[in-house]
């Protein structure tokens, strides 16, 4: 039954690898063909603050601003009851938004708008190249973190796995055009952490199979070192998957970009871990004799 398993997962991971390069391309085309819809976190906006109803609810409010604005416009509660913070794009030139007052009138909820001011943006274009190449900076030290913790054909395929759930990630967000603010990135940074915790897991128990079984095939060890750590990945999936999709319905529109990217994330990476992260050191050619000792020369 072992023997059955081991063959038919050889199988299911070439599989999946293959899904997984057609995955990367499409998410890479979306990202060059649309772009992201950035958020406002990133073009500067405008800040409405209004007082009403206090029984009226940003599912009310949202729609009747949409369809006013002609835009997403996003509805933060306030520290105080009835109060709303609206946040929407500044009107291109000739163009005059409607009144609020009137925008919201079939609420009945006796609207007043208390301040409206006009917001740069939070991340400029300084902030955004540096932390780029902060980014790229993480990814190579990572890179040779892992190339001396497990030799370089084993880091290679989890850092291809990392850039697996990243591009994947985004390319959702190019791809239906979803709001790309501060909160998503923080949780594409999220999934940087989270996916390398579960690729240096199976990546570890591949190099102790290597030099326990030195004369096993390398697609059987692999193959083993995922039905060793199948239990844990799925345990610890699971359980982060209940909390983001508790995040996710109940967490309302302002973490919903954060809960979509998390739980696509989370997906990926246990997704990848598996077929990405053990494929690409099979294809470079990664041997037993990369963790044994080597033989000492005698002297003559």
């Amino acid at each position: 039954m072992k023997n059955w398993i081991i063959t038919h997962l050889t199988k299911l991971r070439y599989m999946t690898g293959i899904v997984s390069i057609a995955l990367m391309v499409i998410s890479i085309s979306f990202i060059c063909l649309r772009g992201f819809n950035w958020g406002l976190d990133f073009t500067g906006g405008v800040v409405s603050e209004i007082q009403m109803n206090s029984q009226i609810t940003s599912s009310e409010i949202e729609p009747l601003m949409d369809a006013g604005f002609k835009q997403d416009v996003m509805a933060i509660a306030a520290d105080e009851p009835g109060r709303w913070i609206l946040r929407y794009a500044v009107p291109p030139k000739g163009v005059t938004y409607p009144d609020i007052i009137q925008v919201l009138e079939p609420l009945h909820a006796q609207v007043q708008v208390l301040n409206t001011s006009i917001v740069g943006p939070q991340v400029g274009a300084e902030m955004a190249s540096q932390g780029g190449l902060a980014l790229l900076v993480t990814m190579l030290c990572i890179l040779g973190y892992l190339s001396y913790r497990f030799e370089w054909r084993l880091a290679a395929g989890a850092l291809l796995a990392l850039m697996h759930d990243v591009i994947l990630a985004v390319g959702f967000f190019a791809m239906t055009q979803m709001e790309f603010n501060l909160t998503v990135l923080a949780a594409i940074l999220a999934i940087l952490g989270y996916s390398l915790n579960d690729s240096i897991v199976i990546a570890d128990r591949i190099r102790e199979l290597l030099i326990a079984k030195p004369k096993q095939d390398i697609e059987a060890t692999n193959n083993e070192a995922i039905i060793a750590t199948f239990s844990r990945t799925m345990v610890t999936s699971g359980t982060t998957l209940m909390t983001i999709s508790s995040l996710w319905l109940l967490g309302g529109a302002s973490l919903q970009g954060f809960s979509i990217a998390m739980f696509i994330g989370v997906l990926t990476g246990t997704w990848s871990s598996i077929s990405v992260g053990t494929l690409l050191p099979e294809f470079l050619g990664l041997k037993p004799e990369h963790y044994l000792p080597k033989p000492e020369s005698q002297d003559p």
